[in-house]
Parts: structure tokens; C-alpha cells; sequence
């Protein structure tokens, strides 16, 4: 044991490990996030809020049971270099450790009970090959255990890749997303509640058009859960 802690000191000295929130060397103790860095991230309540602002976001567009976000989303925030690292630096296990910490959460939630199944919106199969994999899946598959839900990745397709959203507008967003999921004609599911996943919800484009998709099924209701809301 204190050899292996003796390795450890060693290469952390020599390849010392950064908070993805704000590039700061992890002390000794510290996992993942940095003592500041854990103390300050903007996380919400929104599980516990019936009228949270990710609800109302989609009043007048589409019917769910709930939606909520762990994270509040600012520019140049903790939130967004942790979802940048997330996506753009190979660092997969950012969206299992946001899993497993909103995993516990959700289940204080007195809107999410019986989720049959977790479904994370896809990336394009391009895009997914390129990147190595979908940085929602991990997220996704940490919620659906801690709500003892099935967790299914071949439900939902993208047909194309539209490219960046990041920088379009809700009507651009809204026009590249129009018929843009479907659901696998082979998945045969029906009479459930489904928790839909994704990583941030800026405009709600993306996740009204799978919502939708997911609608076509028989007689399911779908709710919404992503790691992040922009504010």
C-alpha cells in the first residue's frame, strides 16, 4: 500500500492532474474537481421545482412530465469547461462522475418516479466515430441505474449531422433540428416513461424534435434530465 501511494506521489508530481473547471493542479485528496472549484459549481434545484425554468421552457411546444438540469450554464463558467472538457478532451469520465452525482439527486425527486427507461439523444454516427463516443451516453447510463430504469442507446437515430448548434439562433436551431430524430422501426415499446438525456439545453430545438420522435411510440410520456441549462 505505501508503495503504491509512493508511485502515486511520484507521477502526480511529474503529471500532475488538473481541475477541468479551472485548470488548477488537483491536491492531494481532491478527485476530479478541485476544493473551489466543487465549492462554487452553479448546481440547481430544479429536481425539487415543478415550475422549474427547463419546464417552462417547453410550455406550448411539447407534453412531458418534467424536465430538469444539474447545472446552471454561464459563458466562460465552471459548467462550461467541464462540458467542453467533456466533449473536446477526451475525457469521458466528467460525464460519470455528473452522472452519478444527479443520479443520487434525481432520486429526492418527487416528479421522476417509475422511469422505465433512459435514453440519451444521439450523435450522428460520424460524428460519434470521430469523436470516440457519445458524451451523453455516460451520463445517461449513471441515471438509469440509480433509477433502477432500463437504459437503451439504439431507440433513438439522427439522420444527418446539421454541424455546430452553439452558435445558431432558436429559429436556426428549430429549422436544422425539423425531422432530423426518428425511432428505430424494429424497437417495440410502448406504455412507458421515458427520461430522455442530453448534455446542455440552450433553445430546447434538439430535445423538442426527439421528444416528438419519441411520441410516435404507443402510449409512452417522456420526460427530460441534461447536465447543464443555459442561463
Amino acid at each position: 500500500m505505501k508503495f503504491t501511494n509512493i508511485f502515486a506521489d511520484i507521477f502526480n508530481l511529474f503529471f500532475p492532474q488538473c481541475c477541468p473547471g479551472c485548470s488548477s493542479p488537483l491536491s492531494a485528496g481532491e478527485q476530479m474537481l478541485c476544493t473551489w472549484c466543487r465549492h462554487n459549481i452553479p448546481a440547481t434545484t430544479y429536481h425539487l421545482q415543478e415550475q422549474n425554468p427547463v419546464v417552462r421552457l417547453f410550455y406550448g411546444r411539447i407534453r412531458i412530465v418534467f424536465a430538469t438540469a444539474l447545472l446552471r450554464f454561464r459563458k466562460e463558467g465552471i459548467t462550461q469547461q467541464l462540458i467542453h472538457h467533456l466533449k473536446y478532451r477526451n475525457r469521458p469520465d466528467i460525464g460519470l462522475f455528473l452522472g452519478k452525482w444527479y443520479g443520487c439527486v434525481l432520486r429526492e425527486s418527487p416528479f421522476l418516479k417509475a422511469v422505465d427507461l433512459v435514453v440519451p439523444v444521439p450523435l450522428h454516427p460520424k460524428k460519434q466515430r470521430k469523436r470516440g463516443y457519445n458524451q451523453v451516453n455516460y451520463f445517461a447510463r449513471c441515471l438509469a441505474e440509480a433509477l433502477h430504469a432500463q437504459y437503451c442507446t439504439t431507440l433513438l437515430i439522427k439522420k444527418k449531422d446539421p454541424g455546430a448548434q452553439a452558435f445558431r439562433g432558436k429559429a436556426g436551431r428549430w429549422e436544422e433540428t425539423y425531422n432530423l430524430f426518428d425511432i428505430k422501426s424494429d424497437q417495440n415499446i410502448c406504455n412507458c416513461h421515458i427520461l430522455l438525456v442530453d448534455d446542455v439545453v440552450t433553445t430546447g430545438a434538439t430535445l423538442e424534435r426527439c421528444t416528438l420522435a419519441l411520441q410516435k411510440l404507443s402510449n409512452v410520456k417522456v420526460s427530460i434530465a441534461t447536465m447543464a441549462f443555459t442561463v
